[in-house]
């Protein structure tokens, strides 16, 4: 769907139609905690933990892209075939997680 490369010499896949979809869709779902959990996450803090949860998850993706190309692999490990190793499936975590804890979001 996308067209606009995100940045093609590192992820070539990778559009920026694609990370805003991202956005909107961790907008929708925290928005939905939000009202179904009013009295755990008020609705500024879940805008802000789908913000920052959506950029943290792009960089991360990112990153680990990077330092595939960086290191000349395709997978970061055999564990899950097609899907480019266990790391390409946790990537995202490894930013986000640090950083909604740091932010003190939740």
């Amino acid at each position: 769907m996308g067209r606009t490369k995100l940045w093609p010499s590192i992820s070539p896949n990778k559009t920026v139609e694609g990370a805003l979809g991202g956005l909107v869709i961790a907008l929708l779902v925290s928005l939905v905690f939000a009202v179904a959990w009013p009295d755990w996450i008020g609705y500024g803090t879940a805008i802000a933990v789908a913000i920052a949860a959506a950029v943290a998850g792009q960089l991360g993706d990112l990153i680990q892209s990077a330092y595939k190309r960086l290191r000349g692999v395709k997978d970061s490990g055999s564990l899950l075939p097609g899907h480019g190793g266990v790391l390409d499936r946790t990537d995202s975590w490894l930013i986000v997680f640090p950083l909604i804890h740091l932010l003190g979001l939740i």
